[in-house]
């Protein structure tokens, strides 16, 4: 069969997390807070099209700060 060989997936996965983890560093050298809330809104909507299941998979403090849980008392 003849074609174009396909990239392999994980790398380009891996290539796209760089890029995304390079454009967050940038922008947090810039403004933290900012990048803070651009993460919380990325995650909420992840979770929200997970149907609420990412929020399971995350640390309380990360969940706290995206607004997908209340602060667990003291």
């Amino acid at each position: 069969m003849t074609g174009v060989d396909r990239a392999d997936p994980v790398a380009a996965t891996d290539d796209d997390a760089a890029e995304l983890i390079a454009q967050l560093r940038a922008l947090a050298g810039a403004d933290p807070a900012e990048v803070r809330q651009v993460v919380a809104e990325v995650l909420a909507a992840l979770d929200r099209a997970a149907g609420g299941a990412l929020r399971e998979h995350l640390p309380e403090t990360i969940r706290v700060d995206a607004g997908l849980d209340a602060p667990s008392p003291a």
